[in-house]
């Protein structure tokens, strides 16, 4: 790789944040899956799905899990790094399809640009995947559609994997159970939702704990309801991740949490959440996210009738222009700052956490793989 500065990777200070380029850091993750057996093509795509968390500001999302979550999904077999997705059915508009272990940072980049392409045949494209794997950032798959003037949506179950309680419940039955949506702004930046239907996905919770950082309340609870700010609670089996909308709209963020059950599990297939299996856990966290369910769902506007793309524009636009009632904080819509993440950070550095950025150097000594030079402290 080339050597961004002379600074030696090793020397950045314990606790401090260093500065890497973007691209170093995209062929870095693509040479380690590739490593893993991945074919160049889809390693070059899973190392984009990857980056694009540290690229927009969910850095929870990003390399902190590649040698956490992704790199063990191939060592252990769980993840096919060579698996070809075959289509089961295929009615033209609406399609099935076996993704047979194959990575979900690629696979399910590869079903949204399927239904990207029966969309421009039908004006609506719906890819249904079973037995995937974690696909990343919903988002960045959503997106896809959106860079091709649709309208896209993710959806994705966590499998058998069960983290979350019911309201009332004393077992955990669903997973985070992301849910994705993008659309083309014209001249304005994409629109992007991309959330978990708990009130933080797991990632987050562990992320502040690695940082030693408190949670505000209406993240996490104890077995009472009580709200727990302590992060490293979370894996100690004391606290519990509560729904979007908290205790007053808990069944808000639960309801959605089962409508991304109903659209990716049980249209494909593929395992689920609630099931009778979770009633033997203890009441904390149970199972692994195998064979999780994907929507991938492509809408283009312009099939229907003209004029869509200018009245994205105005009204995003409109959203933009509204005044705001601090001066210092105008109005944005969901997308938006993480597209201007993505541009500063490319031009300026992607920010590591110096201990993440140690463990990349260790996995790459393992691998051969060199890991990106430090940049320089961050900004």
């Amino acid at each position: 790789m080339t050597t961004l500065s002379s600074e030696s990777p090793r020397t950045a200070p314990s606790g401090s944040t260093v500065l890497v380029d973007p691209d170093e850091l995209n062929l870095f993750v693509t040479e380690m899956f590739v490593h893993r057996g991945m074919p160049r093509d889809r390693a070059v795509e899973s190392a984009r799905a990857l980056c694009h968390g540290d690229l927009t500001g969910m850095d929870s999302h990003g390399v902190a899990n590649l040698a956490g979550l992704y790199l063990p999904l191939l060592d252990e077999g769980r993840a096919d790094p060579r698996a070809e997705p075959s289509i089961v059915t295929d009615l033209g508009a609406a399609l099935l399809v076996d993704a047979r272990r194959s990575l979900g940072l690629w696979s399910a980049s590869w079903a949204m640009d399927l239904a990207v392409e029966r969309a421009e045949r039908h004006g609506v494209g719906m890819v249904s995947v079973r037995d995937a794997t974690h696909l990343g950032c919903a988002g960045f798959h959503a997106l896809r559609a959106a860079e091709r003037g649709m309208i896209g949506v993710v959806s994705s179950n966590c499998g058998g994997q069960r983290i979350a309680r019911p309201p009332g419940g004393a077992v955990a039955m669903l997973g985070t159970n992301p849910l994705a949506v993008s659309a083309p702004a014209g001249g304005h930046p994409p629109f992007l939702l991309d959330m978990s239907t708990t009130a933080a996905p797991t990632g987050r919770v562990r992320q502040a704990a690695r940082e030693g950082r408190v949670l505000p309340e209406g993240l996490l609870c104890d077995d009472r309801g009580a709200p727990v700010t302590d992060p490293a609670a979370f894996d100690a089996g004391d606290a519990h991740l509560m729904w979007l909308g908290g205790h007053v709209g808990r069944f808000k963020g639960f309801g959605l949490g089962l409508v991304v059950e109903v659209l990716s599990a049980l249209v494909s297939g593929s395992g689920r959440g609630p099931h009778e299996d979770a009633l033997e856990g203890d009441g904390g966290p149970s199972g692994r996210d195998d064979d999780i369910g994907l929507l991938l769902l492509a809408i283009a506007p312009d099939a229907l009738r003209q004029g869509a793309e200018a009245d994205a524009e105005g009204l995003f636009g409109a959203l933009l222009d509204c005044p705001p009632t601090d001066p210092d904080l105008p109005v944005r819509y969901p997308g938006w700052h993480e597209h201007h993440y993505a541009r500063e950070r490319a031009e300026h550095g992607v920010p590591l956490p110096a201990a993440l950025y140690a463990v990349l150097v260790e996995q790459g000594e393992r691998a051969g793989v060199r890991a990106p030079e430090v940049r320089g402290g961050a900004r």
